[in-house]
């Protein structure tokens, strides 16, 4: 389990990829990985390509980050979901909070 991030060239993008589990254990490196998100970044990418697993907090992580970025971002964008994770996002609506591929 474990959380990385990167910064497009341009600094417009801000990627937060979670490989493993998304849960509890990540609050405070997930905080942190857009807690200093610039002036020059309008979107955020959640890169769920190698995580197997999510539970309620992962949920609540993406509901408090939405909140706190406000319209200080144009998109959140959840990526790369496997089927599994997809469903639970779907479930929860988070469709229709968030742009999910």
């Amino acid at each position: 389990m474990s959380l990385s991030k990167s910064a497009s060239a341009d600094g417009t993008t801000l990627t937060i990829q979670i490989k493993g589990k998304f849960d509890f254990n990540l609050v405070q490196s997930f905080r942190q990985a857009y807690a200093g998100i610039n002036d020059t970044t309008v979107r955020v990418v959640v890169d769920l390509r190698e995580t197997d697993y999510m539970d309620s907090s992962a949920l609540g992580m993406l509901l408090n980050m939405k909140k706190t970025l406000g319209t200080s971002v144009n998109a959140i964008h959840i990526s790369n979901c496997q089927p599994q994770l997809k469903k639970i996002l779907q479930i929860s609506r988070f469709d229709k909070k968030f742009d999910i591929d």
